[in-house]
């Protein structure tokens, strides 16, 4: 394959070191950056947004700052390893604060369940809703652990380049009997129906449905029983500000409100980017935190796709979208956790509307976030900051978000109000909505997917976009939509393969 770009020019430097231009600034590519600069390289993001997060970006209006993104931090270890590798330390950049309980699930009769961080409450919390199930939900927490060992351990930050690496992780998946899904595997242990619920929801972090997702995935609740959920004081906004510091101070440019219109090729080779107003960037290496199948589709030539051509791409899964609320009260509702996680009256037929007849159902399960009772920063003196979300169809459905978007926050404000936040109508300060169509036009999210690829067991690993690109040389893959996946412990760990791809700066000075 060859291909002849038109020339590229160089940023006017005298730093020799071998150049890595990043595209996005969301926490893949800022992990990436940061990476890539100790080991040698001179770094260039480049991000089409105003401010660093992608995904995780910020929201400030009326007086409120939203976290725009995730909100749950969980394995902290991978974020301070960062912190690590530049010699400093991230409690000296950041303070987390470890939540209990994680979060609280409402079922759509009233009843609730706690989920902790630690062993003995999380059993006793199991003991006081099911007590028939706890000798099931032992069973499952060592299943869970042994799926993390299986899935997280010894493969989270492991490249799949080839089908001969994945054979090799082949036999632990079998053991683990990877064919189930999340929702069989605690259904074999568990009787109580909400209780399956409560224990099953997990892989909607990360885009997927439960009801297919591989049981590999119920490794997010060893990781939440081992690790803990935190939170970072002024929201992951916060935490992404330190870690665009932390970049800076290791001497990576970030350019900002620069659209990466191509990715240059070369005989075959990464040879730079070309932004949208024309100007070319010249790279010994090119990254990409964009998402992966718009990296596939609109940044590459078709000669230079690979095995991921627009037919291939079109073929694949994806995960479902969001919409969410973000809006302030001048009142607080202090009874109200950090993290509540509202159950619909439907569990898998409403999941089967999201994810596979992709209509926009009259009932909803939602995620509603109060980061105001543990950071009152986050919220003028005596008003609360929330976002509420709900799991909707990507852009492969019918709705019309221009006309549905208003009616659908209305619903969800009057479910609010009856259920958990009375008075919610008169108590509003400020207000806004993200719908599929801002994934897809703002974060350049292939059918308004808010998670890339769904992350089912045939396109996990080597059967997703590789991290080292399998159609072009020196191009690089991290975010939610290379291996291992969405999540924030997937993103940082995408940019921790890296290390095992990309040769290190002296070996191509």
């Amino acid at each position: 394959m060859t291909i002849h770009p038109t020339p590229v020019l160089n940023f006017t430097t005298d730093d020799t070191r071998p150049h890595a231009v990043i595209i996005g600034a969301g926490v893949g590519g800022l992990a990436a950056a940061i990476r890539l600069s100790v080991r040698g390289y001179r770094v260039t993001i480049v991000d089409r947004l105003d401010a660093p997060g992608g995904r995780a970006s910020v929201f400030r209006q009326d007086g409120f700052t939203f976290d725009a993104g995730p909100t749950i931090l969980t394995a902290p270890f991978l974020f301070e390893e960062l912190w690590t590798l530049c010699g400093k330390r991230m409690s000296d950049h950041v303070t987390l604060r470890e939540l209990t309980p994680c979060y609280t699930i409402r079922f759509d009769d009233g009843d609730t369940f706690c989920c902790y961080g630690d062993a003995a409450s999380m059993r006793a919390e199991v003991e006081r809703f099911s007590p028939g199930d706890a000798p099931g939900y032992e069973a499952f927490l060592r299943e869970s652990k042994a799926c993390f060992h299986t899935g997280f351990e010894r493969m989270v930050d492991r490249p799949f380049p080839s089908l001969a690496s994945m054979a090799k992780a082949l036999p632990n998946l079998v053991l683990r009997r990877a064919e189930r899904s999340v929702h069989a595997l605690v259904s074999k242990h568990i009787r109580n129906e909400k209780l399956r619920m409560a224990l099953s929801f997990h892989p909607l972090f990360i885009g997927g449905n439960p009801m297919r997702t591989s049981s590999i995935m119920s490794l997010i609740s060893y990781l939440e029983q081992a690790y803990g959920v935190h939170y970072a004081m002024g929201g992951t906004g916060a935490l992404v500000r330190a870690m665009a510091d932390l970049a800076e101070d290791q001497g990576v440019a970030l350019r900002m409100n620069a659209d990466v219109a191509e990715i240059l090729v070369d005989e075959g080779r990464a040879a730079g980017v070309r932004l949208a107003g024309g100007e070319r960037i010249a790279a010994d290496i090119v990254v990409s935190n964009a998402d992966a199948a718009w990296t596939y589709a609109k940044l590459l030539p078709a000669s230079a796709r690979g095995r991921w051509s627009e037919r291939k791409l079109g073929r694949m899964a994806y995960s479902m979208s969001l919409f969410v609320w973000y809006f302030g009260t001048d009142r607080q509702y202090p009874e109200v956790g950090h993290h509540t996680v509202m159950m619909g009256p439907r569990y898998d037929g409403l999941l089967a509307d999201i994810f596979e007849r992709k209509v926009l159902a009259d009932d909803f399960s939602l995620y509603l976030h109060r980061p105001s009772a543990t950071d009152p920063s986050v919220a003028p003196e005596g008003c609360d900051a929330f976002y509420v979300l709900s799991p909707v169809p990507n852009l492969d459905g019918a709705t019309d978000w221009h006309t549905a978007s208003e009616p659908y926050r209305a619903r969800i404000e009057a479910h609010l109000e009856r259920t958990m936040l009375p008075g919610l109508g008169d108590a509003l300060l400020t207000s806004r909505v993200m719908t599929p169509l801002d994934f897809q036009t703002r974060l350049l999210s292939h059918k308004g997917a808010a998670f890339g690829m769904e992350p089912r067991l045939t396109q996990l690993a080597w059967f997703r976009p590789h991290n080292a690109s399998e159609a072009v040389d020196g191009l690089y893959l991290v975010g939610a939509g290379t291996h291992p996946g969405a999540g924030l412990p997937g993103v940082i760990a995408s940019a921790k393969i890296l290390d095992k791809v990309v040769p290190h700066a002296r070996e191509i000075a």
